[in-house]
């Protein structure tokens, strides 16, 4: 999958596509009533295709208004670093799986015949539920004080119950350190022992057994934080 899709157009595509679908019995013809490739084999529904040299919108969006005319829809795409599938492979065709669509890479070298890789087959997506991740997902709303985030955001780190727990830590330790009990009772949190063990962000020093103190990032994380601290404390 190493063939650059740079300059190449939706019409090299077609022979591949065409010369894939008829090496399995269909008759195949370019342009029929919008579509790009359409395929027939005996009395079987057709086979529609639409192709374009990178994955993207647009190319979603045609092959759903196809679905008007066909169940079967698969989606041709150059296959190479810039077929737009790179780094979201999985997800896209997650996507496609759950459009209903499938999916044909088409591999175009610069001499010799292009080769077409079937990646799946079109069908019904029946989604599988994860009943630990929807567990997790409740827990974590359930246990999250507040609405402390902003939906979008992405240059702030996610302020999670976890994160929300350990700034509780730090707010109990700007005064200067203390055991594990103390700040258990003076926080509230009862995982306070495993928080200041795992030390997940750098915050806390161990000043002797079950004593801890802030480190110089936990300091700093006071003052970067002080809002969402003071409505901790304050809720």
């Amino acid at each position: 999958m190493t063939t650059s899709t740079t300059n190449r157009l939706e019409t090299d595509l077609y022979e591949p596509v065409k010369t894939f679908l008829e090496a399995q019995g269909y008759e195949v013809k370019a342009e029929v009533s919008g579509c790009d490739v359409v395929a027939v084999r005996g009395d079987e529904p057709p086979v529609v295709v639409e192709l374009k040299t990178r994955f993207n919108l647009e190319l979603l969006l045609q092959a759903a208004d196809r679905l008007s005319v066909s169940d079967t829809v698969y989606i041709a795409v150059a296959d190479g670093p810039r077929s737009g599938l790179r780094g979201r492979g999985k997800r896209a065709l997650k996507l496609c799986r759950m459009l209903g669509f499938g999916v044909l890479l088409v591999r175009l070298p610069k001499t010799g015949a292009g080769h077409v890789t079937p990646v799946q087959d079109p069908g019904i997506y029946q989604p599988r539920r994860n009943p630990r991740r929807s567990k997790r997902l409740l827990k974590e709303f359930v246990e999250r004080v507040g609405d402390p985030n902003t939906g979008g955001a992405t240059r702030m780190p996610i302020i999670t119950a976890y994160r929300q727990s350990a700034l509780r830590l730090v707010a109990s330790l700007e005064s200067g350190e203390a055991s594990t009990r103390e700040i258990r009772a003076n926080t509230g949190v009862e995982q306070a022992s495993t928080i200041l063990q795992r030390n997940v962000y750098g915050w806390f020093d161990r000043a002797a057994r079950g004593v801890y103190g802030l480190s110089p990032k936990g300091r700093e994380a006071a003052g970067l934080y002080r809002e969402v601290i003071d409505r901790l404390m304050a809720a």
